[in-house]
């Protein structure tokens, strides 16, 4: 009898770790990303909401350096207008 090994993809053995959405995360969240700082993390929070993650560089939230270590453990859904505004004015 012929046993067969069974087949794995590459996509099956790891899980792409979940994204941190720069416009939604908390403290806590953003911190489990790869190079980031509690400091860094409060930055992003602060200065919502972003169009996307390049918005980072682009208003000056965080650095060259520290964009480069991030970029790919973040992700910035969009967000309504209204929501938007509620996190403007709480």
């Amino acid at each position: 009898m012929l046993a067969l090994a069974p087949v794995v993809f590459a996509s099956d053995a790891q899980k792409p770790a979940e994204l941190a959405d720069i416009n939604r995360a908390s403290i806590q969240e953003l911190l489990r990303v790869q190079g980031m700082t509690p400091s860094w993390a409060a930055r992003i929070v602060r200065f919502r909401p972003y169009r996307s993650k390049l918005d980072l560089l682009e208003q000056g939230v965080v650095t060259p350096e520290v964009y480069q270590r991030i970029r790919d453990g973040v992700i910035a859904h969009r967000i309504a207008k209204d929501e938007a505004a509620s996190e403007k004015h709480p």
